[in-house]
């Protein structure tokens, strides 16, 4: 009998942590949830303990260890402990923002594979992440639900006979509003997404196309194409999750319904497919039509700059992502307009100094420094002086 997978869960009482969660309970034969963190929530992370056996020990930013029956981590540290206090086969990274870099590299350096749904493990520190790659051996294996779609659609080819990687895009809560009708958007109105149940940021970047950006440049990463060969196109359906052309002209797609369960299963027991149940499984006999729509970056014009930031690298996807994130931050407060968002990201990657090789410390003083430039930024109405 084969030993089961432990699995270390970081970000576990959010979406993807939550859906995670359901898999293994789906493969109880499969998998042994092995450890758990959250950012805030120790209730959610204590009711989670309860439900599996097997758990070594949980994380939180702050809690009471003497209601635990594991080990319980507390601190700014707490999931640097947490890994290097459990026994692990894979770790699920679920953890949002910058803050999800660190254990994915400390994961792949102890020798441990990383199903990764951080997108900021590649958009800010790509380059390590690839180095950590190489040095380890060990393998990162995708949860995005279009790079997953990719990685599906690779399955048996060949790299030198892929021509290009065509990443959709729903085009979030205001695909179908002009700039100008925006001037005056809410965060009420950004949070409303058409296709997609998200967390709060990941959902304005969607509204942006800021996300679509981070995809592009995570995809470049993950499969070693390079940016003049990843496209991005418009699909409000969100059926069809992306799509691989070959050099031979033949276009293979990955067709799904919204249900990020289906990447996360995948990441975890791939090439195997084991049968999932869906409520709204896909059903192509009652969709009507399947619609794309060339990407138009005057009315997107941040994916652009995705684009600039990516081909740059060093230091420049992490001053973007930090940026993005204080900026997306400050408009949920109402303390800056909608299209302002774009200005922010803008003026700190004219602002924040450019590092071309940076190491890990380096790639944290280029995230704050972001930040604070786009507090600061607040003042000048984001002009470059």
């Amino acid at each position: 009998m084969n030993r089961k997978k432990r699995v270390l869960l970081l970000g576990a009482t959010g979406s993807i942590g939550r859906q995670t969660l359901d898999v293994l309970k789906r493969h109880p034969d499969e998998f042994e949830l092995a450890g758990i963190s959250a950012g805030h929530n120790e209730e959610a992370l204590h009711e989670i303990a309860g439900e599996f056996d097997g758990i070594q020990a949980a994380s939180v930013l702050e809690g009471n260890e003497s209601r635990w029956t594991v080990p319980l981590f507390t601190g700014p540290d707490h999931v640097q402990k947490l890994m290097d206090a459990v026994d692990y086969d894979i770790l699920v990274n679920a953890v949002v923002g910058f803050a999800g870099l660190a254990p994915t590299l400390r994961a792949l350096e102890t020798g441990h594979d990383v199903a990764l749904a951080n997108k900021e493990s590649l958009v800010a520190g790509g380059q390590l992440v690839k180095k950590a790659l190489a040095a380890s051996g060990k393998k990162l294996y995708p949860i995005d639900s279009e790079h997953s779609a990719i990685w599906q659609c690779l399955q048996g080819s060949r790299q030198k006979d892929v021509n290009r990687l065509i990443i959709t895009a729903s085009g979030g809560s205001f695909r179908d509003r002009t700039r100008q009708s925006l001037e005056n958007a809410t965060p009420q109105e950004a949070l409303k997404h058409p296709n997609w149940a998200m967390g709060r940021r990941i959902t304005i970047d969607s509204a942006t196309m800021v996300n679509k950006g981070f995809e592009v440049i995570e995809a470049h990463y993950l499969f070693d194409i390079p940016f003049d060969r990843i496209e991005t196109v418009l699909h409000p359906q969100s059926i069809v999750h992306s799509m691989v052309e070959f050099q031979d002209g033949a276009v293979m797609a990955q067709l799904g319904s919204a249900d990020m369960r289906l990447p996360i299963q995948y990441a975890l027991m791939g090439p195997d497919r084991p049968r999932l149940e869906e409520e709204n499984r896909l059903d192509m006999t009652r969709t009507m039509t399947l619609e794309f729509r060339e990407m138009d970056f005057d009315r997107f014009p941040i994916l652009k700059t995705a684009y600039e930031a990516g081909r740059q690298g060093g230091s420049a996807g992490a001053v973007f992502n930090g940026a993005d994130e204080e900026a997306v931050a400050l408009f949920l407060a109402g303390k800056i307009p909608f299209l302002k968002i774009e200005d922010a990201i803008r003026y700190a990657l004219k602002t924040v100094p450019f590092v071309a090789d940076p190491d890990y410390g380096q790639l944290q003083e280029c995230d704050r420094l972001a930040r604070e430039a786009v507090r600061y930024g607040v003042s000048q109405d984001f002009r470059v002086e």
